[in-house]
């Protein structure tokens, strides 16, 4: 039998490009698959959106940036779409209020997955005639639509929350396969001066870089997550009514929102994307803000670990391995294996840090109206590790920063401890 030349096994970048966007938005509609055109348009709160127009605004940013900035001749399918459907770019003009969202009964769902199909149809044939340009924003926007399938799952899981019937997106219950945790054990990282910040040839979004120096101090990183179970242990010993260990802020959220446990906790019971389940005393601790993280790390006699000890212990492991998300399903967050090493630095839980949300030196967003994408949001935030049960496979990279305001908790978000020597 003859064999194939590398020419014929090498795989065509226009054809890779194809399969991939294929797939992330093949993957979007798999996850609304099982939803009412009810489920897909309620919004349960200003920082979430309903299903529906996650599905409609990712297709609104590949009509938008590549078939109308880059394909001569190219239509509008509803020239009504572009108000109802940017989120926050304000170079595009004006666009419907975010916290209304949920007002938006029509379009249908299915109206909005006639105009999927109909975009999704137009980008691939234009794929093979577009600009190195376009096919970077092409790139652009398959990691921009992952971004929304975690969020998608959030949302999602927030509005059913708070139905009293506690229905579930997928019924299968969620089990772990690990009944106790083990003992945390403390990994030293690496000292003095290394470099941070994307670097190579692949995808990246602006706030990854420049790539710079930075200075580590003698410090070491907690092996795992902390678990539902030392999480218990906190509540218990008086954690969310002992002021001593809440940041000013932190204590006036307390007690203002009434806060005694992590969101969607209710007892010995956590409600999850397949409904109530038992609470799994070995699984990482989720849905916490960075107020309870930090209110934590001091109970614990520790730290927050800066986005800078992160990420260059996380240099070490690939960034696909881990809980990540495949497919449609349940999404929950599983324990740890064992603790010899650092675990799940990638999947599971996103990882508060104690870094601050900032332009790292050199910083310049990409000029247009994508350059609005993650610089302006540069303010009041915190940095977050790592990703989640929820982001799709192939997203992360070390250098990654995800980013919220302190007080959120309705996203994958946990904690891992630091200390110093």
């Amino acid at each position: 039998m003859a064999s194939r030349t590398d020419a014929e096994n090498r795989t065509d970048p226009l054809e890779e490009l194809g399969g991939r966007f294929a797939a992330t938005r093949r993957l979007s509609l798999d996850l609304a698959r099982t939803l009412s055109d009810a489920d897909a348009s309620a919004q349960s709160m200003p920082d979430a959106s309903p299903a529906k127009w996650h599905l409609a605004h990712t297709t609104w940013f590949f009509e938008t940036f590549i078939l109308r900035d880059h394909v001569a001749g190219y239509r509008l399918f509803d020239e009504r779409y572009p108000f109802l459907f940017n989120s926050y770019y304000e170079a595009e003009g004006p666009r419907h209020a975010r916290p209304r969202r949920g007002l938006l009964t029509r379009p249908s769902l299915d109206e909005i997955c006639i105009w999927r199909a109909h975009v999704d149809a137009a980008v691939q044939t234009a794929l093979p005639d577009l600009s190195a340009a376009a096919l970077t924003l092409v790139t652009l926007g398959i990691h921009h639509e992952q971004q929304h399938q975690e969020l998608l799952l959030t949302d999602l899981k927030h509005l059913f929350a708070q139905n009293p019937l506690g229905p579930a997106v997928w019924e299968k219950p969620i089990a772990s396969e690990v009944a106790q945790f083990s003992a945390m054990q403390w990994i030293r990282g690496a000292e003095g001066i290394v470099p941070i910040g994307h670097v190579g040839e692949g995808f990246a979004f602006d706030c990854e870089g420049p790539r710079h120096d930075v200075l580590l101090t003698p410090h070491a990183l907690a092996s795992r997550p902390i678990s539902n179970g030392e999480w218990q242990e906190f509540i218990a010993d008086g954690g969310y009514h002992t002021p001593s260990l809440w940041l000013s802020d932190g204590w006036a959220w307390v007690q203002a929102e009434n806060v005694e446990a992590p969101a969607y906790w209710d007892g010995e019971r956590q409600f999850t994307l397949s409904g109530w389940q038992g609470l799994d005393s070995a699984a990482p601790v989720t849905h916490i803000s960075f107020f309870e993280a930090d209110a934590f790390a001091t109970w614990a006699g520790a730290r927050l670990p800066t986005e800078q000890e992160w990420e260059v212990a996380a240099a070490a492991f690939d960034p696909g391995t881990g809980q990540q998300l495949d497919a449609a399903g349940p999404v929950q967050p599983a324990a740890a294996a064992d603790d010899t090493d650092l675990q799940q630095m990638f999947g599971s839980v996103w990882e508060w840090t104690g870094s601050a949300y900032r332009p790292y030196p050199g910083f310049r967003p990409a000029p247009g109206a994508v350059g609005e994408y993650n610089g302006k949001f540069m303010s009041g935030q915190f940095v977050l590790r790592g990703g989640s049960c929820a982001t799709p496979r192939g997203h992360l990279r070390p250098s990654y920063r995800n980013f919220f305001y302190p007080h959120q908790r309705w996203q994958f978000t946990g904690v891992r401890l630091a200390k110093d020597f």
